[in-house]
């Protein structure tokens, strides 16, 4: 009997997957059982080839080999995970597998993992395709009962492997473009460079601001509520400080007449489902845990506790085929702070899903929602409880009526000048009774909405309190993720390119932007000052290096707008390359002829022996301290200090090795010192012989010779 061999995209959703369809026994790298076969990817294993793969000639970073433009795209094993590769490639070419199940993340980024392991490993047999948003038992079943012909993905595919080839083509010409002109570690890309920009042009504001004074005039009214002077343009701030003194004194003690209050009944609706961005969003302002751990969290609740669905979402809507579940969905949630509200709904059938439903909105996967399986907060750690609370009051809020309330404005008039009050009584609860919290205010902060007593126009009040309020007008903030998330999803732009960016999402995608922030503090382009994120010398000097057009969010959402025609059927992916190697090639040529300067801050003021330029002092992954030449064709490199596993007799923590030749000693930070012909010494008299050690050392100082240039390449297939 044939058997069937799905291919997941990680281990722990592979064996999810091996044990609701029965393949129990345990192979190496894969499940298997009487009908299936389990087996799995550790994300991608295979990718593009790097450029030397083409010609041997860019091994060498070199302004004159550039651009690369290979012809024809080649694909290899990832190294550090080809020995899963093998299990892969072995048991597609199994006699008794009789068709293939790609079970990889339901979208863009999954379906070119998978498809390059096929095409790579060789595979032309029948493939299907699973496409799920959750990994509940039912989901999967449902999903296996209703497989797809994995030819209907054929389009994403394409769309996928032409941004692949798009961010090799561009990203690597201009990141060697840049490093090779101006000696430093610099990448550029696509999704990077516009999403730094944002920060370095939101430092620029900050550092320009000047603070002004500004004076506004309160006064209380013997009912006990607060009102705030306004001049004829409505404006409650005034620039003129003695001006401001004056209007104060002439109002202290004297009678207002309310010449107009206006009451009306508004409505807020629930805030829309949640997709990735906007849950990343609330998490970091509320816990103020980054992009990223909020992604690892949700993660965990989808792929290892079945209690949300897929996380990588861009969407706030559920389609009408997913309304029949969403009873199931709040019987999972009837425990806790959640059971009144569960229970009410309820009761309240038939659902109100007007604020929840919405085909037209719905892209690859529906909004995040819990799923039916019963959460169990025992086996859930701190900050998983606070991500599942998240979305399941968000759940409760979407299904539960608009908030309502009477707003009443009051108009007082006083010595011929105008003070105005706002205030609000509320009529109906709804949706905020998911989380007991008031209706967050968007007034001014001088004029907050406030409990105002029964009044009539034409009544007339005392003023006891009249108060001068002094402020100064503040710079624009920095950005927090939570800022800077807002900021990829809506970048500013006007007219056609403002439609073009709204239709395409922003920066980045919801699954990639947690990445992207993280990229930029990794290579340190940015870094955290607090919950805010500030640009570093290094990414300001960036911003200002790489060519304009690349800054620009305009760039990434043309792009996304052609990826989405090729995942349509609409655009050939041949024709969108082609426009990107002739792009690659204007850009590399702009890097040339550019006429800026990079200073480096970390030059010494030792010269390189061999070319003269000043030396850069790197610290290695390891801790290691060298000096580095920034000429890439030099290649000079002098260690300072390797950390090595020797540890200090006193305290037990590694000791440092500085030092070159017969000079070398070991030095520890407790202040123990000892020469490296001691140490060996010993050594030997403990066991270990001369060779030991020396196999020793040169082991630690090659493990540590990797400089900031040598890792540029690196970095930038890291942020793609």
């Amino acid at each position: 009997m044939a058997k069937t061999l799905v291919l997941a995209e990680k281990p722990s959703v592979g064996k999810e997957l091996a044990r609701v369809l029965g393949a129990g026994k345990g192979g190496e790298g894969y499940m298997e059982g009487p009908q299936y076969i389990v087996t799995w990817a550790l994300g991608h294993l295979v990718t593009l080839a790097d450029p030397e793969e083409y010609d041997a000639k860019y091994k060498t970073w070199d302004m004159e080999t550039l651009p690369m433009l290979p012809e024809k795209r080649k694909l290899v094993v990832i190294k550090e995970t080809s020995r899963q590769y093998r299990v892969v490639q072995g048991l597609l070419k199994r006699p008794d597998v009789g068709e293939l199940v790609i079970a990889t993340d339901a979208g863009r980024e999954g379906e070119l993992v998978a498809r390059w392991i096929l095409e790579k490993a060789g595979w032309r047999g029948k493939t299907k395709r699973l496409w799920i948003s959750s990994q509940t038992d039912r989901a999967i079943r449902e999903g296996f009962q209703n497989l797809r012909p994995a030819k209907d993905y054929d389009n994403l595919y394409r769309s996928a492997e032409a941004r692949s080839q798009a961010d090799w083509y561009v990203g690597l010409n201009v990141t060697r473009a840049l490093t090779c002109r101006y000696g430093a570690s610099l990448s550029a890309g696509r999704v990077q460079t516009p999403t730094l920009s944002l920060l370095v042009e939101r430092e620029k504001e900050i550092r320009d601001f000047v603070p002004k004074e500004f004076y506004s005039v309160s006064a209380k009214t013997e009912a006990g509520f607060e009102a705030l002077y306004r001049d004829g343009k409505g404006q409650s701030r005034m620039s003129d400080k003695a001006a401001a003194e004056a209007l104060a004194a002439r109002l202290k003690g004297k009678t207002a007449r309310i010449t107009a209050l206006k009451k009306q009944v508004k409505q807020v609706p629930p805030p829309a489902a949640y997709d990735l961005t906007e849950l990343q969003r609330d998490a970091n302002k509320k816990y103020a845990y980054s992009a990223k751990e909020t992604l690892n969290l949700i993660q965990s609740l989808y792929e290892h506790h079945k209690l949300l669905t897929y996380p990588r979402t861009d969407s706030r809507y559920i389609s009408d085929d997913v309304v029949p579940t969403l009873p199931e969905r709040l019987q999972a949630m009837r425990f806790g702070d959640y059971a009144p509200l569960v229970n009410k709904l309820l009761r309240s059938r038939p659902l109100q899903t007007k604020y929840l439903v919405n085909n037209a909105k719905v892209t690859d996967h529906h909004a995040i929602l819990p799923t039916e399986e019963p959460a169990d907060f025992r086996y859930l750690s701190g900050p998983e409880q606070n991500i599942y609370d998240l979305a399941a009051r968000r759940y409760l809020a979407v299904l539960l009526p608009p908030f309502s309330y009477e707003e009443i404005e009051l108009t007082l008039s006083c010595e011929g000048e105008t003070l105005r009050a706002k205030g609000r009584r509320v009529l109906e609860e709804g949706w905020h009774a998911a989380y007991g919290s008031a209706l967050p205010e968007d007034e001014e902060e001088e004029e907050r909405s406030q409990n105002l007593p029964e009044l009539r126009q034409g009544d007339v009040l005392r003023l006891r309190d009249v108060r001068l309020i002094t402020g100064k007008t503040s710079p624009p903030a920095r950005y927090t993720e939570a800022a800077l998330l807002t900021a990829m999803e809506h970048p500013s732009a006007t007219g056609a390119d403002k439609k073009t960016l709204e239709e395409t999402g922003g920066l980045g995608t919801p699954a990639t932007r947690a990445d992207i922030i993280e990229k930029l503090l990794s290579s340190f382009y940015a870094e955290r000052s607090g919950k805010s994120l500030a640009p570093t010398s290094k990414g300001t000097q960036l911003v200002s290096l790489v060519p304009e057009e690349l800054r620009s969010p305009l760039l990434t959402a043309k792009w996304e707008n052609r990826l989405s025609a090729i995942a349509a059927g609409k655009e050939s992916p041949e024709s969108f390359i082609r426009e990107m190697k002739d792009y690659a090639a204007r850009l590399v040529t702009e890097v040339k002829a550019a006429q800026g300067q990079y200073r480096h801050d970390n030059a010494t003021k030792e010269r390189c022996p061999d070319c003269g330029q000043f030396l850069l002092a790197v610290t290695g992954k390891k801790g290691n301290k060298m000096l580095v030449c920034p000429d890439r064709t030099c290649g000079y490199r002098k260690s300072l200090s390797v950390v090595t596993n020797a540890r200090c007799p006193n305290c037990h923590k590694k000791l440092e090795l500085r030092g070159e030749g017969d000079k070398r000693m070991f030095v520890c930070v407790c202040g123990y010192r000892e020469k490296l012909s001691d140490f060996e010494k010993r050594r030997e008299d403990k066991g270990a012989g001369k060779r030991d050690v020396q196999k020793y050392m040169a082991s630690q100082e090659r493990g540590g010779g990797n400089t900031a240039l040598a890792d540029a390449l690196r970095k930038w297939q890291e942020e793609q």
